[in-house]
């Protein structure tokens, strides 16, 4: 089998193995949708008092939540995925036996990841942000462009994603125990992705900053599209954002991975 089928390959069998999992995914449909209450009633109180808080109406402003909950599952906004799975290889030495194989660990995690993002993003993502729109006067988009676009970037995001977490699971090549940095690793990315409160909405040098971090390649970029904050040229500079966070990130976890195959020895192995 050439490489390329085998990535898809393994894309195809994660996608399959999440979607075994029909009870837990009904159940974080329904924690997602009650999050989405919670936030959305949040954000209608705070916009009602300032009603351009970060540059967003209030149509906006809950739209931004409820596609902060589609992305929840698929982004990995608050962890999840192969983070930990990885990082149990890595201490019973398991992973020795992946790097035998004739495929790249990192495009073999990345493939596995985006299987799980693609279930995610359809059994996790559709229905929260039908029912917010059900219930709640939403900005969605009307043009097919902006929801092609739309995707492009949730796709850059799920790719983003997987190169933050990456780097935080390749720890525990040097670590006994990984638990306080996937910790640490989730609450970054419930602050600076947007989950929380939109990145706009911060000022001055620190609102400025965050908007340049790679966590905001993951939420606040994917939902200023479907916004439709970027116009023309500003879709494709977005996308150069994301794209570019991409490659250092997934640069930096080649190089990360280089140095821990070769100067550790594997824990347990």
């Amino acid at each position: 089998m050439r490489l390329s089928g085998l990535y898809f390959a393994v894309t195809a069998s994660s996608f399959r193995r999440y979607a075994t999992y029909r009870v837990a995914t009904a159940a974080g449909v329904f924690t997602n949708t009650v999050f989405g209450f919670v936030l959305t009633y949040t954000f209608a109180a705070l916009w009602s008092e300032q009603p351009h808080l970060g540059g967003y109406d209030q149509a906006q402003a809950l739209t931004f939540v409820w596609t902060g909950q589609a992305l929840l599952a698929a982004a990995a906004l608050i962890g999840g995925g192969f983070q930990e799975e990885l990082q149990e290889r890595i201490r019973s030495g398991d992973v020795a036996v992946d790097l035998y194989r004739p495929a790249d660990l990192q495009l073999w995690w990345l493939a596995a990841d985006l299987g799980r993002a693609a279930f995610h993003l359809l059994g996790r993502g559709i229905v929260p942000l039908a029912v917010g729109g059900f219930f709640f006067e939403l900005a969605l988009p009307t043009s097919p462009l902006t929801w092609a676009a739309f995707l492009v970037s949730v796709t850059l995001a799920v790719v983003a994603s997987f190169g933050l977490r990456y780097l935080f699971a390749l720890s525990a090549f040097w670590l006994l125990d990984g638990t306080g940095l996937n910790t640490l690793s989730t609450l970054l990315s419930m602050f600076f992705s947007g989950m929380l409160l939109p990145l706009t909405v911060f000022p001055g040098a620190f609102g400025e900053l965050v908007r340049l971090l790679p966590w905001a390649a993951t939420m606040q970029v994917p939902a200023d599209v479907l916004l439709g904050e970027y116009h023309g040229a500003g879709v494709l500079a977005a996308f150069g954002f994301q794209a570019a966070w991409v490659v250092a990130l997934l640069g930096a976890g080649r190089l990360l991975q280089s140095l821990a195959t070769r100067k550790v020895v594997v824990q347990g192995g």
